[in-house]
């Protein structure tokens, strides 16, 4: 089964992510874990205003988008307006200028 969003839509996978572990050695499963969720985006509705394509890593809304399987892998279809950002990993690779990146938002530049 083909899954083409239309308009605003953006159709995604959730990545996988670790459990964290507390100091004292507790695992902390993802849902309930604070915060955004991580996924990559597979397909791109026709809206040409949306700022990701497909194989980009996004941040979503905890809670956003409806949950469906597409061949029995888990999917989300979100509004562009659920994306919260796009997650740069050659960025954060690149050493300093991931650095001077990550002060100048912790600045509030």
């Amino acid at each position: 089964m083909t899954i083409k969003p239309l308009e605003d839509r953006v159709l995604l996978k959730p990545v996988e992510v670790r459990e964290e572990r507390t100091r004292a050695g507790l695992y902390l499963p993802e849902t309930s874990q604070e915060g955004p969720a991580e996924a990559e985006v597979i397909a791109v509705g026709t809206d040409e205003t949306i700022p990701v394509k497909a194989g980009d890593h996004v941040l979503i809304a905890k809670f956003a988008g409806t949950e469906l399987r597409v061949n029995g892998i888990p999917m989300l279809l979100v509004n562009k307006s659920d994306l919260l950002a796009v997650v740069d990993r050659a960025g954060a690779a690149a050493g300093e200028e991931g650095t001077e990146a990550a002060r100048a938002v912790a600045a509030g530049a």
